[in-house]
């Protein structure tokens, strides 16, 4: 893109409403080629495990980009993540770089991460104690040239270690090689038809490094990225009016905020012909509500997959709106479509113990709730030092293939769409059925003043019965909560899967996930309850 387009903005970084920073391709290229050739003055080369701690800006993609060149291995995880998974996860990947803000730093000095496996340190602020380098040295040690840095690099190799949030359990490193990025760099332009020219709003980080990859000019909010939902819709609002982008991401968490704020506005985003959501479930009421923003031609696209791998799947806002949506109100689970092309999706029945050996003896029929198994160019292989988690969610085909496990409940249906019905790990077993998460809470979330709702575990001695949190809608004061429960507990028993449940829970905000902001921990609510009925 830097040849052929040397002057076109690559990224844009927004400081501050109406306050904004440009460079182009060839800039871009440039700092990352000058940082990558300092790298390789202090011995960072192909294969070396490198952490970055960077907040997103023009360092935190030079720096990845520049790593990528250098042929070293990125290790990405979240600071959100907590002190006592980020030293596990540190200490499983053995990264033998760390770079990362002053802060960062400190942290790692104060909790000992890596300590025994890091041997060069990088700052992108002032060095402030010895033996950490500074950000500008390593740019002044790469100096300025016309030769461009790029390592021969084969597509088997690990190019990263990716960590998932921990959101549904702990951590895992999900090893990718560069075969992984290149096919979901493919599956993405060819499932959303994206071409170069375009621009992007990305507020997810590792999402916005696919932006400048594909061509597209990447705007870079300014915003927490560890909190979307708390975001400032006026400052995304102004990204958008003044640069008019062609595609958006963010979490159902970010919509849910800008588009409550822009719809009281009456704004238009008539720019966008493509909105992206995902790290969750995207209730339909989030999507109609933004659906509203945007014009008649353009969709919103609920990609589904995991870390471990995406997309799996994608279904977009005319078709939950006019068909999936009705049925995920009588507990059908939510549609997030059809597979994409060259990926192979299974259902195999539900079991906490682990499958070595696929065999398509395993898949279970149509409309049969199981666990969601995936195989295909996009699916990662394993997890870094993790044998057991490893063992865990994948397996072997006698030809080869790895089949991986995506920890989701769902089922296919007569039309090969793909129904999710929740996390394996949140279904709910009573002795006369077994719950799933997604399926009970699409019922109970019909009510007028629930925002959302999640099914529960209560745990009552030796007995775990199933139950229901609610989330009231913002603003709601002095509800009658006898009435609402008297309510929920009518429409539950329309239902057979939800007429088990008779204890309704009250919570002033949902716990969630530090990546997305809208992933509900749930066994954190079930503790909770389990506490106030003990």
């Amino acid at each position: 893109m830097a040849n052929q387009y040397p002057d076109k903005p690559a990224m844009i970084i927004q400081n501050g409403i109406g306050r904004f920073q440009q460079y182009s391709y060839q800039e871009l290229d440039e700092a990352c080629d000058r940082i990558a050739r300092g790298f390789t003055q202090l011995g960072i080369k192909k294969g070396t495990r490198t952490v970055l701690m960077v907040k997103p800006g023009f360092d935190f993609f030079t720096l990845v980009f520049a790593l990528f060149k250098t042929g070293a291995i990125l290790v990405a995880a979240d600071p959100g993540m907590g002190i006592k998974h980020l030293k596990q996860c540190l200490a499983e990947a053995q990264p033998e770089v760390f770079i990362g803000i002053p802060v960062a730093h400190l942290a790692r000095i104060f909790f000992g991460w890596a300590k025994d496996t890091v041997k060069i340190n990088i700052t992108t602020g002032a060095s402030l104690y010895p033996g950490i380098n500074s950000l500008k040295k390593i740019r002044s040690l790469g100096g300025h040239s016309d030769k461009a840095v790029s390592i021969d690099t084969k597509t088997e190799e690990t190019a990263a270690i990716l960590f998932t949030s921990g959101s549904t359990g702990i951590p895992k490193g999900a090893v990718y090689t560069h075969a992984n990025f290149n096919a979901q760099l493919e599956s993405l332009k060819q499932l959303y038809t994206i071409t170069p020219g375009e621009i992007d709003l990305a507020t997810f980080p590792l999402f916005a490094l696919y932006g400048p990859a594909m061509g597209m000019t990447s705007i870079i909010p300014d915003m927490d990225f560890t909190q979307p939902g708390k975001v400032s819709p006026e400052k995304i609002i102004n990204a958008i009016e003044t640069f008019k982008p062609t595609t958006m991401f963010g979490s159902p968490a970010l919509l849910n905020r800008v588009g409550r704020w822009a719809t009281s506005r009456d704004k238009k985003l008539f720019s966008l012909k493509r909105v992206l959501s995902a790290g969750a479930p995207v209730s339909a009421d989030i999507i109609e509500r933004f659906n509203g923003l945007i014009n008649d031609n353009a969709q919103i696209h609920t990609p589904y997959g995991a870390t471990e791998s995406l997309p799996v799947s994608s279904i977009g806002s005319n078709e939950i709106l006019e068909e999936t949506r009705k049925m995920t109100t009588e507990g059908k689970g939510i549609c997030v479509g059809l597979p994409v092309a060259g990926l192979r999706v299974e259902i195999i029945n539900i079991t906490d113990e682990a499958i070595t050996n696929w065999d398509d003896s395993l898949v279970l029929g149509l409309n049969e709730i199981g666990e969601i198994v995936v195989q295909g160019p996009q699916v990662t292989a394993s997890y870094y030092n993790s044998e057991a988690s490893t063992r865990m969610a994948k397996m072997h085909s006698a030809d080869g293939k790895i089949f991986h496990r995506m920890g989701d409940a769902g089922y296919i249906d007569s039309n090969n769409r793909l129904w999710f019905c929740g996390r394996v790990s949140h279904r709910v077993i009573t002795n006369d059925a077994t719950l799933f998460s997604i399926c009970c809470e699409g019922i109970f979330n019909t009510h007028t003043t629930v925002y959302r709702s999640a099914l529960i575990g209560l745990i009552r001695g030796d007995t775990i019965l199933p139950a229901i949190c609610v989330e009231l809608e913002s603003g709601i004061t002095n509800a009658n909560k006898d009435q609402i429960t008297s309510d929920l507990m009518k429409i539950g028993s329309q239902y057979q899967q939800t007429q088990l449940i008779k204890d309704v829970f009250f919570h002033p905000a949902f716990p969630v996930d530090i990546r997305h902001n809208a992933k509900i921990d749930r066994n954190k609510l079930s503790m909770w309850a389990s506490k106030l009925t003990s």
